[in-house]
């Protein structure tokens, strides 16, 4: 399919042993059969799916690690085992991609060179090895985690404009080596068929910004205020979640909110705690080992007071953040002990941070005692009822009648002809950019949750919601201004010269490898000739 190979003796095995695993030397006879045959043409065409595809997850798993602790909680109560296990996703991602993507570049070299492709069975197996891996990992992200395809979705506004850019350069240095085989090859309808689909990836990518939007192509005076921050069970990633020491670190982050969990013990106390056992976040099972796998209500109020509720955020570092804690704060971390809600009302009383939270368990059959507890120590705290923030849907008019000052907030979109000034609290993935900026023209507060990445918050802010919940209030903070923010008519610029000067690139790969071709053909002709009378003067 391909001319006889061109390169040097030593170019020829640095690629081919690699990727073939066969020394070449210069000897022609060494050489003599080895062509790039369909066979091989097919194993380079599922090496560069390989690729691809390997890509897309590489994609995905950084878009995921938004929310990538709610993974390793789960994993803990399944297995009650503690690992960050994004850390192995991504140190698992790294050797997928950076394989094959060796693997590619080898061969579009060889073929550059006009080496041929013969792929050596162990990376063949290897390669099958990958694209089972990528395929059960998408698998597992449909079944168990399907809400991350509308983190995807999401993830494309804030990278649209940039992967549009990175495809049009790669598929710009791919024309090289296209027009080195399109040029090689014998084959007239192999030749059409490459350089056909090549153009219509081309023309695709080139009209691909028409399909492009995002909340972050709009002039600098139409930036909507920046969000307002709430803190998820505190400042977790700078101490142990939901304790007083977390609420103050909130304080610091110029968190507006501090989102929280309650839960009542058995003698009746309200106290904060989000999961329904109490393994992960203290030290029960050393206090009470028989007793560890008891729901938290069950425990009294006594008994909950002996546990510690820091010293598991300095052993299992939930958040790389806590290697970098300082001595005074570790010592503190250690030193948390679960705070009931009297104590953390006056803790936000004090440092004027409004407090929003959910009643668990919501199925418990005492349920409705647990709001009446819980309204009880919220009016004797003394705490500006504005300030509190109520989330259960249960029992909720009962509220309303008994603490009429309480704002409330719900877990839902609106309904049809429901009054402004409205406040939800939804997963961002519920939300698009369109349905924010209709709820912030109609007066209704939206508050979405988990939110931790730049990118992720720089799409919101874009969009105009008026709160997120996060983990990373320290980062945050720090944001004077989304990550990127474009003029619609300078991206406009921004596509036109890309797409031009690619054209011209890949016009020019062409024009110079049809020069390269014609000045190699003499030079072989000659050299056929000459082997040719020698080969008949020996013969004579």
């Amino acid at each position: 399919m391909a001319d006889p190979p061109g390169c040097c003796s030593t170019c020829a095995t640095c690629l081919l042993c690699p990727y073939s695993c066969q020394w070449i030397t210069a000897k022609k006879e060494k050489r003599k059969g080895l062509r790039t045959t369909k066979y091989d043409c097919s194993w380079f065409l599922f090496l560069f799916c390989v690729f691809l595809f390997t890509l897309v997850w590489l994609y995905f798993a950084i878009i995921i690690l938004n929310d990538f602790h709610n993974f390793n909680e789960f994993i803990f109560r399944q297995r009650k085992l503690w690992l960050d296990w994004s850390l192995v996703l991504l140190i698992a991602t790294a050797v997928l991609i950076s394989y094959s993507s060796v693997l590619l570049v080898l061969a579009l070299f060889l073929q550059l060179c006009g080496q041929p492709l013969k792929l050596h069975w162990v990376h063949k197996i290897l390669l099958i090895l990958t694209a089972l891996v990528v395929a059960a990992a998408f698998t597992g992200l449909g079944i168990k985690w399907a809400e991350e395809w509308k983190s995807a979705r999401i993830s494309l506004q804030a990278t649209g404009p940039f992967l549009h850019i990175g495809a049009v350069g790669g598929m710009t240095l791919l024309a090289w080596p296209l027009a080195s085989f399109i040029y090689r090859t014998h084959r007239t309808g192999l030749r059409v068929f490459v350089l056909l689909v090549f153009c219509a990836a081309m023309i695709a990518l080139y009209l691909a910004p028409l399909g492009i939007t995002s909340p972050c192509l709009m002039e600098e005076n139409q930036l909507p205020p920046k969000p307002a921050l709430v803190g998820h069970r505190g400042a977790p990633m700078l101490a142990p979640e939901n304790t007083l020491m977390s609420l103050h670190k909130a304080v610091e982050c110029d968190v507006q909110v501090f989102e929280t969990d309650v839960m009542v013990s058995a003698d009746g106390v309200p106290f904060l705690m989000h999961d329904e056992e109490l393994t992960r976040t203290t030290n029960v099972q050393a206090v009470f080992p028989e007793r560890a796998a008891l729901n938290s209500t069950a425990f009294n109020w006594t008994d909950l007071q002996q546990l510690d509720a820091g010293s598991w955020f300095l052993e299992r570092r939930p958040f790389p953040t806590v290697q970098n804690l300082s001595p005074g704060d570790r010592k503190e971390a250690a030193e948390q002990r679960i705070p009931s809600l009297e104590q953390v009302l006056e803790a936000a009383k004090e440092s004027n941070i409004s407090i929003m939270f959910d009643l668990r368990p919501e199925n418990h059959s005492d349920y409705q005692n647990f709001v009446n507890v819980t309204l009880g120590v919220i009016l004797q705290s003394g705490i500006p009822l504005q300030q509190v923030l109520w989330l259960p849907d249960g029992f909720r008019e009962d509220v309303k009648q008994q603490a009429p000052g309480v704002q409330h907030i719900y877990g839902r979109k609106r309904l049809e002809n429901e009054e402004p000034g409205l406040h939800i609290n939804l997963p961002y993935q519920d939300m698009s950019s369109e349905e924010i900026r209709q709820y912030r023209q109609d007066n209704i507060s939206v508050n979405l949750y988990v939110v931790n990445q730049p990118w992720l918050f720089s799409v919101l802010w874009c969009s105009g919601v008026s709160s997120v919940t996060t983990n990373a209030c320290q980062v945050l903070k720090e944001m004077k201004h989304p990550i990127w923010l474009l003029p619609s008519s300078t991206y406009f610029m921004i596509w036109i010269v890309v797409d031009c000067v690619s054209f011209l690139i890949i016009i020019w790969a062409f024009v110079l490898m049809k020069k390269c071709s014609h000045r190699r053909r003499p030079a072989e002709s000659e050299t056929d000739v000459l082997l040719t009378k020698i080969n008949s003067l020996m013969q004579e």
